[in-house]
């Protein structure tokens, strides 16, 4: 058995203080002034602590506040009251929500797991992951229990082709060659996003986490340049469609990457001509025609399909697209789709299929998975563990308001390994629950999960469908 695979993390603090969610608004008008005030009596004091933080114009005692709420109910003109900060509403976008950006701070800067006493208020039902539920039936057994180390639950992956059954001669020889393989302890890669105050120190920052996890960083091919030799073997660099020069390919790599287009295999010819022992990933868009195209390019011989949310043009701009040009939401469906594709097909295990856009939080690792994704790809939450706001200045020439790109390299680090240190012991306590040892067995197992279109369907399916002005008796 392998050694266990742990990520050790520490705290990282902000540089600036996280907005917070709520704020408290304390009127003075109409005060009784009464002797001992409700403010006197904070157990935590934040009122004397308030001060204005000059350089984010931010009231500390938005960020003290413990939301016990005492204040408000005891002041007996209710003058104190709290309301939701909208400096908070304005972060984010529909997919990347105020909500998860939060939650995404908290586990870069502590590297725990983020827990709501009060429970789950939302609904039970969504768009894309939301409507997709896994089967926790294993979580009684208190022995499953990877991360305290009761039970040994391996997270560990392999990228490339693997072997349906082995052959072997008379003298006992095997037949065949061995395809290559490459083995990562977790099943999630890393991409440098679209956007972004990136500078060289972020990129090296990036370079340094994705190596401390043993995971690859994919980024264009000038960027893997700026990098010291020794991340090279951490490295995905993204390849030119129209590759001609193999001579191009930093040294050093073990796996490249080309975006899908109709000349994509003589690209790859030449890069397994000239490098046989490289991984090769071909980048397929998600979008119409996405399965012929997976199916073509397994069979072709290519090594991993990068199933990508983030390039609706099919490949013929190889820069990936803001997050809000594609819907994260279908995500769900499209991996379903390619992977029961390359089943018919009798071609899954010859292929390692990766998956990237529309996995915002570590819940989704494993929900991709079950939906037949051998790996994810974190893009945006790289920029979000820095205390990015997704607010897209940078993609307008503005200045970043966090300063992202003056970030010392340890940091950027520290803030990624806290964040996927987190979503690793996430990722544990789910395959846990589903009595699931063994993160490949996660891959298309979606017998552990429940579909809300499958099961709203034979609930309600035979009641059929009320048109529009139908009246029920």
């Amino acid at each position: 058995m392998p050694e266990k695979y742990v990520i050790h993390t520490t705290t990282v603090p902000n540089r600036f203080r996280a907005i917070s969610k709520s704020g408290i608004i304390a009127w003075e008008e109409g005060c009784l002034r009464c002797a001992i005030c409700v403010k006197e009596r904070c157990v935590y004091d934040v009122y004397y602590k308030r001060k204005l933080d000059s350089r984010q114009m931010i009231d500390s005692i938005d960020n003290l506040c413990m939301n016990c709420l005492r204040c408000v109910q005891g002041c007996p003109k209710e003058l104190i009251s709290k309301s939701v900060n909208p400096e908070f509403k304005e972060m984010g976008d529909d997919f990347f929500t105020p909500e998860i950006i939060s939650r995404l701070w908290y586990q870069a800067e502590t590297g725990k797991i983020p827990v709501s006493g009060a429970g789950y208020p939302g609904p039970f039902s969504g768009p894309g992951f939301d409507s997709m539920w896994t089967d926790m039936s294993e979580i009684v057994r208190p022995t499953r229990d990877g991360i305290h180390g009761r039970e040994y639950i391996s997270t560990a992956i392999d990228l490339g082709k693997t072997l349906g059954s082995l052959k072997f001669d008379q003298s006992g020889g095997l037949i065949g060659d061995i395809p290559l393989l490459v083995d990562i302890p977790l099943p999630i890669l890393l991409k440098v996003p679209p956007f972004g105050a990136i500078s060289d120190k972020t990129l090296l920052g990036w370079a340094m986490a994705a190596k401390r996890l043993g995971t690859f960083l994919a980024m264009k091919r000038d960027e893997v340049q700026k990098l010291p030799d020794q991340f090279r073997p951490w490295l995905l660099p993204v390849l030119e469609a129209d590759l001609s020069d193999p001579a191009a390919i930093p040294r050093g790599v073990r796996i490249v990457e080309i975006p899908w287009s109709r000349k994509w295999d003589k690209t790859a010819k030449i890069i397994k001509d000239a490098f046989p022992s490289l991984l090769l990933c071909v980048d397929v868009a998600m979008m119409d025609g996405m399965e012929e195209k997976a199916r073509a390019v397994a069979e072709a011989g290519a090594d991993i399909i990068h199933l990508d949310a983030g390039a609706p043009d099919g490949g013929k701009d190889t820069k990936a697209c803001d997050a809000r040009a594609y819907d994260p939401r279908r995500v769900k469906d499209a991996i379903r789709s390619v992977h029961m594709e390359l089943v018919a097909a009798n071609i899954r295990d010859g292929v390692t299929l990766v998956a990237s856009g529309g996995f915002a939080m570590a819940e989704h690792v494993a929900k991709g998975m079950l939906c037949g994704a051998d790996a994810v790809m974190a893009e945006f939450q790289l920029l979000i563990s820095l205390q990015c706001r997704m607010c897209r200045r940078c993609t307008t020439g503005l200045s970043c308001p966090m300063d992202i790109q003056d970030a010392s390299s340890k940091w950027v680090a520290g803030r990624v390994v806290n964040l996927f240190g987190a979503w690793h012991n996430q990722l544990i306590e789910v395959m846990g629950a589903m009595g699931i040892r063994d993160a490949r067995r996660l891959r298309g197992e979606v017998g552990r999960a429940m579909f809300y279109e499958d099961l709203d369907k034979a609930v309600f399916g035979s009641l059929g469908s009320a048109a529009e002005g139908f009246e029920l008796e």
